[in-house]
């Protein structure tokens, strides 16, 4: 595993799938922006595309210069992971080390480094947890989360997409309203890149019926009543007959870490240049 608190990942040779071509010409232009109509035209291609089929399309289109978020902390990512490695072993996995994560969350990055053979980068906030603390006060994530999440999850996120074209995301429909518009290809405008959603379409009992079909590793916090994990200031488990996400900022109005931002990420987005 490696570490980037304040540099860039390093890229790493990938294989590409040969098994799905990309269908559109354009698209294979050595270029960050995309247009609309090449954003609209992918969707179309890839409406009854398979996970896997997207994740070998995605990888063909974009590496080397593409990676796989998994914040080690969802089924989706782990779910991913699993479909990713089996399609192309040397994908570039990396995570945000918030400062605050879960103890299960450590352990299921070891776990999968020894299942899958992988080297995850983890990317940690500029300002260490008492750095933080002494320049915003404490507890910053109970008075203002979205600064909080600004600080150890956006920033680091934005550093560890330097210089790729396209990363991979887990989001799915039906996790929140935020959600629900969410292509399998998108412009991510927050972030200056495409952003890939293969699960988007699906359901939460696809995402474990192919985690029990794969015996795909999970973080056994997920039995204890924690469906949606983050970091563990703004974590907890949900009651019976809650959302799912309810256990997410609870009683701050807040759905979202930032990294998902409605309208951030759009299949209408127009090209810059």
């Amino acid at each position: 595993m490696v570490v980037m608190s304040d540099t860039r990942s390093t890229s790493h040779g990938v294989r590409p799938d040969a098994q799905r071509e990309a269908p559109l010409e354009a698209m294979r232009e050595a270029r960050l922006e995309v247009t609309r109509e090449e954003i609209a035209a992918i969707n179309r291609e890839a409406a009854g595309w398979t996970p896997q089929e997207v994740l070998s399309w995605a990888f063909a289109q974009y590496s080397p210069g593409i990676a796989l978020a998994c914040s080690f902390g969802g089924a989706s990512g782990m779910a991913l992971l699993d479909m990713s490695v089996k399609i192309n072993p040397a994908v570039q996995v990396f995570y945000l080390d918030t400062g605050f994560l879960f103890p299960e969350t450590y352990a299921l990055v070891e776990e999968a480094i020894r299942r899958y053979g992988i080297d995850p980068v983890a990317y940690q906030p500029r300002l260490t947890p008492q750095a933080q603390a002494r320049q915003y006060g404490d507890a910053l994530w109970r008075r203002d989360p979205d600064l909080c999440c600004q600080l150890r999850k956006v920033e680091p996120h934005r550093r560890a997409l330097e210089g790729k074209r396209a990363w991979i995301s887990g989001i799915r429909r039906d996790q929140t309203s935020t959600r629900r518009s969410a292509q399998v290809v998108e412009w991510d405008t927050q972030f200056g890149l495409v952003k890939v959603n293969p699960l988007a379409s699906w359901s939460e009992a696809q995402v474990w019926d192919y985690i029990r079909q794969h015996q795909v590793p999970w973080n056994p916090l997920h039995g204890q009543g924690y469906p949606s994990l983050g970091c563990t200031h703004c974590t907890r488990a949900v009651k019976q007959g809650e959302d799912p996400r309810a256990g997410r900022w609870s009683g701050t109005g807040k759905v979202e870490c930032g990294l998902h931002l409605p309208g951030a990420a759009a299949g209408s987005q127009e090209a810059a240049g």
